[in-house]
């Protein structure tokens, strides 16, 4: 069982700097994805952010060349760094692990933080 424990959300001003935490305990077979989504009020969940168990990494369009991900495989500890932020970036911020819980089975598992608040202000 895995436990994903975000951190690092907060009030910011348009234009500013805010670096979300992952951390992450408990062990999962085979994780074949990692990353961060975000729930605005009223719109459905997306992905911001991935990286892929070769260590691709994807953006949204909306957030390239601001945000970044990263991990730390000696904290097991996943980072997204959010620069020159903006007001469409508020919501809540999950991480997310995806893989399969054992060799018993081929489908994949998603894992979910609780979640960390993002607001934006202009």
């Amino acid at each position: 069982q895995v436990q994903l424990v975000e951190s690092g959300g907060g009030l910011v001003q348009a234009g500013g700097s805010l670096r979300l935490s992952c951390a992450a305990s408990g062990s999962i077979f085979r994780l074949n994805a990692m990353g961060w989504y975000r729930q605005a009020p009223g719109k459905q969940r997306e992905l911001v952010a991935g990286i892929i168990s070769g260590g691709s990494t994807n953006y949204a369009d909306s957030v390239k060349g601001r945000f970044t991900i990263s991990r730390d495989n000696a904290k097991n500890t996943m980072y997204l760094q959010m620069n020159s932020l903006k007001p469409e970036d508020t919501g809540v911020y999950y991480c997310n692990w995806r893989g399969r819980r054992g060799p018993w089975t081929s489908s994949e598992y998603d894992y979910w933080g609780q979640g960390t608040q993002v607001t934006v202000s202009s």
